[in-house]
């Protein structure tokens, strides 16, 4: 005679397995962007300076014009470093967020202490960035309706995460691709820490069960709830299928 103690999966599920039904997650939608979503901050600066612009008269002759004028053209350069080069260690990233103090401390005491540097003082002051509120606007704007074009697309080309199984919708029409979600193994990879910082995005590979391509989405967003809970799905999963055969 044995002692047996019950199982907490089996006295969790009943026996039409409803109650299993209901605590088990809903599906998961993952989405993959292009790059073109991380060049957000500039848009935030070409805001910025729109709004200085306009508050202080709109006349990009001034000297007041350098300051939104500088900070739009810093912010640009330094997303497209990050859409252009990859930052998967703590070590470049150490690397980059120095080499960006030590320009921006030369550029801060050219500008003070004209002395310091005659040569490279002159040269910086004779370079005015500036531009009117109309034209930080019209970038504003055309990136507006670049980003709402991707969102857009999007909608045509997901993939969605359920229990049992794992679904391409992709085409104007909707089509359906459909993978066996049992044994599904997934794989994550956060290969730029700024992309991971601005969108908390990273890759997600996808493994399905008798198929021999792997699935690669890149810059999946929030990657990490989303990993943690087809993680939580793929567990209640295996928890019902051997629920059903005791």
């Amino acid at each position: 005679m044995t002692d047996e103690t019950p199982d907490t999966s089996s006295v969790a599920s009943s026996d039409d397995g409803s109650s299993l039904a209901s605590a088990s997650p809903g599906p998961v939608f993952l989405v993959s962007y292009p790059k073109l979503v991380f060049l957000y901050p500039t848009v935030l600066a070409a805001l910025f300076g729109a709004i200085f612009m306009l508050y202080n008269g709109n006349e990009p002759k001034q000297e007041y014009a350098r300051l939104p004028g500088c900070i739009f053209l810093l912010v640009m350069m330094v997303n497209f470093v990050v859409i252009a080069f990859d930052f998967p260690r703590t070590t470049s990233l150490t690397w980059f967020f120095a080499i960006v103090a030590v320009s921006v401390g030369l550029w801060a005491t050219a500008s003070v202490y004209p002395d310091f540097a005659p040569w490279a003082s002159r040269q910086m002051h004779k370079v005015s960035p500036a531009a009117n509120a109309e034209f930080y606007i019209i970038y504003v704007l055309a990136m507006m309706f670049l980003f709402t074009c991707v969102m857009v697309s999007r909608r045509f080309d997901y993939w969605e995460v359920r229990g049992n199984e794992l679904l391409h919708h992709h085409g104007v029409l909707s089509d359906l691709e459909r993978f066996s979600a049992p044994n599904l193994r997934i794989d994550k990879e956060i290969n730029d820490i700024f992309e991971y910082i601005l969108l908390r995005s990273g890759r997600l590979i996808l493994h399905p069960s008798q198929e021999r391509r792997a699935i690669v989405l890149e810059n999946v967003f929030f990657i990490n709830q989303k990993e943690e809970r087809i993680t939580k799905m793929l567990g209640a999963l295996q928890v019902r299928i051997r629920t059903d055969h005791t």
